[in-house]
């Protein structure tokens, strides 16, 4: 730091550091602040904007892996008979003592079941081998017929819904779509645009995104391992088991691409966000 006596001026009334002064002596342009600023702000946008783009791909990238696992999982063999599958998920009810029914749809009993349980077209999907799901509040466990090995992943669920921990694991899956919102807002509410730095949040939004959806990624994992435990207990089948968690695996999989997703919207949302700011 100079004291201000020591500034120069040039035969011109341009004001000049002692540096700037030793450059221009040398005939050497010396772009005004103003000037290197304003390019620093473009690049930085054209980085922004570049990596907003890359982030897209991304996205679109783990779309499509997410198909290729579901994809895989609905042409995955059982891992035993339809009957020991059967077997299994009944010794899960009673050992747990659980207050849940088991449906496996079809085509024939996809109507009267939605009937029944006052469901829209939730059981399509399931009669077609594309979904399964537990449902706390009916107290029922639905899997796709011709692949009842997924019935004992639902069980694990209702059974992760007994405990006050687990079933607010499986209750924050209702929030995590809107992390992205709620990031954005919160770098809206604690970042200091004036001081030029990225903030907390904004430095570390995609790793936000993907921690609003851990929780549920723990709870699915959670209910596969139970339901692995449960067919390890009653059949001894080594082999078959093998497949069973190929199976539950690649169920999994999906669930993890899809945090990493919420991690890449909540990255972009806030990048976006500071383009147009």
């Amino acid at each position: 730091m100079y004291p201000i006596s020591y500034n120069n001026y040039s035969n011109y009334g341009q004001f000049y550091s002692p540096q700037q002064q030793y450059w221009a002596d040398n005939n050497m342009y010396v772009r005004p602040y103003y000037e290197q600023q304003r390019e620093e702000q473009a690049d930085n946008v054209a980085k922004t904007a570049g990596l907003a783009g890359l982030l897209q791909v991304i996205a679109l990238g783990l779309n499509k892996a997410s198909q290729w696992f579901a994809t895989k999982l609905a042409a995955g063999k059982e891992f035993t008979s339809a009957a020991n599958v059967h077997h299994v998920a009944n010794e899960m009810v009673r050992k747990n003592n659980l207050n849940v029914d088991i449906a496996y749809i079809n085509d024939a009993n996809k109507f009267s079941y939605a009937q029944r349980y006052n469901l829209g077209n939730e059981l399509e999907a399931v009669a077609k081998g594309q979904n399964a799901f537990f449902a706390d509040k009916i107290k029922l466990a639905v899997a796709p017929e011709h692949k009842p090995s997924l019935i004992l992943h639902e069980l694990g669920h209702a059974i992760n819904a007994k405990s006050k921990f687990t079933k607010l694991l499986q209750n924050s899956r209702r929030y995590a779509p809107f992390a992205p919102t709620a990031i954005l807002v919160a770098n809206g509410l604690f970042s200091n645009k004036n001081d030029g730095k990225k903030s907390f949040i904004e430095r570390n939004a995609g790793l936000l995104g993907f921690a609003a959806f851990l929780p549920t990624i723990i709870e699915e994992g959670l209910a596969s391992f139970r339901g692995v435990k449960a067919a390890k207990k009653v059949l001894n089948n080594p082999a078959g088991l093998n497949i069973l968690k190929k199976n539950y695996l690649l169920a999994l999989s999906t669930y993890i691409l899809a945090g990493i997703g919420l991690g890449v919207a909540s990255k972009q949302a806030v990048l976006e966000d500071s383009l147009r700011t």
